[in-house]
């Protein structure tokens, strides 16, 4: 039962459907609420695409409350009986890549457009008590001074961020006219244990290790705040429980970096040299600099536990420790990825090191 301005109060045996939930931030939110929510149960949907990994999951796999289902978001018949029984869904789902969508801008708008619009519909029937809709600080655009607020206008500038700001508005319709109590959420870049290796963070990192060079676009200027993949999951679980529905949330470390600086910073943790950076080709239309004024989320009591020595700390640490995960990643069909992406001296160079 919605509570208005104080949220929520799901109940200690709630239902939480996660969506994209195999996926990065989706995996250390149903990792986190398991352990921390011991009454709850979780239902995990994921498509198992590229970047969805079992692996992610492993930690809870066994656990009697949690529940795993292969489907798409968009598919309505296998997504609406799930959600039925659910008190909460949380969206993760998403394709999430700036780099892919210029390549392939359809199958963002399918995702992260049309299959928002399955899980509202879903939702709607099955009367949930809160749907969280993850999105990200992408949909602002370029922020060239200041810090942008929940009240600052979106100006998406990539296929990516325009599906995720259009599927934000397609969520707040259903609040306005159906009177779904959803909410939305706006992470900044978020590094941690188990990402993808294709972003920059985990891509430098694993390069590193393996004293590959670093593929920096540009100059390395683009601006970017970084934030704890843990913090971000404790975020969205207070938002869950005493977010306003109708608003949106910030979720942002107000730590930022620049690209050569974030490179430097890994490379350092590693002992590894910095004629390691490389620079290529810049990304059509990059968005420079973003930032995020996390006032309103800090109202509702939320702080990090991770400050950004600390986050990078335990971010490469973790992929030292962790290689048999990412390694069987970095082959196959990552490397033709790359191969397209950085060009053929990059990729000759991950082929020849391989998997050793």
């Amino acid at each position: 039962m919605v509570t208005g301005a104080t949220g929520t109060h799901l109940s200690d045996h709630a239902h939480i459907v996660v969506t994209g939930g195999a996926g990065f931030i989706g995996s250390a939110f149903a990792r986190r609420y398991i352990a921390n929510h011991p009454g709850a149960r979780v239902t995990v949907i994921d498509k198992l695409t590229y970047a969805g990994n079992l692996a992610n999951l492993a930690p809870v796999w066994e656990n009697p409350r949690f529940r795993f289902v292969q489907a798409d978001i968009g598919d309505d018949v296998a997504i609406t009986p799930v959600v039925a029984s659910a008190h909460a869904v949380v969206n993760f789902a998403a394709e999430s890549h700036v780099d892919r969508s210029l390549t392939d801008p359809d199958v963002f708008v399918r995702t992260n457009v049309l299959g928002t619009n399955v899980l509202l519909r879903a939702a709607r029937a099955a009367g949930v008590e809160r749907f969280v809709h993850v999105s990200t600080d992408e949909v602002y655009g370029h922020v060239a001074t200041g810090a942008a607020t929940e009240e600052t206008p979106p100006k998406p500038r990539n296929p990516y961020s325009a599906s995720k700001a259009g599927a934000e508005l397609l969520a707040f319709s259903y609040f306005t006219n159906f009177g779904l109590p959803v909410i939305v959420t706006r992470g900044s870049n978020t590094i941690g244990p188990y990402q993808y290796p294709e972003k920059a963070t985990p891509l430098f990192v694993t390069n590193a290790i393996d004293h590959l060079p670093l593929p920096v676009y540009g100059q390395g200027t683009a601006i970017r705040d970084y934030l704890y993949v843990d913090d971000h999951a404790a975020a969205i679980d207070l938002i869950l429980h005493r977010g306003v529905a109708g608003e949106a949330y910030n979720v942002g470390s107000e730590d930022a970096l620049n690209t050569v600086e974030l490179a430097h910073a890994i490379l350092g943790r590693l002992d590894r040299p910095q004629s390691l950076v490389q620079f290529v080709a810049d990304r059509p239309g990059h968005d420079l600099r973003y930032s995020l004024d996390s006032t309103k989320l800090r109202a509702l009591g939320w702080r990090r536990e991770y400050d950004l020595e600390a986050t990078l700390d335990a971010t490469v640490k973790w992929y030292e420790a962790n290689e048999d995960w990412w390694r069987p990643i970095k082959s196959g069909a990552f490397r033709e990825y790359y191969r397209r992406q950085y060009g053929d001296a990059f990729a000759s160079a991950t082929a020849a090191r391989g998997t050793s």
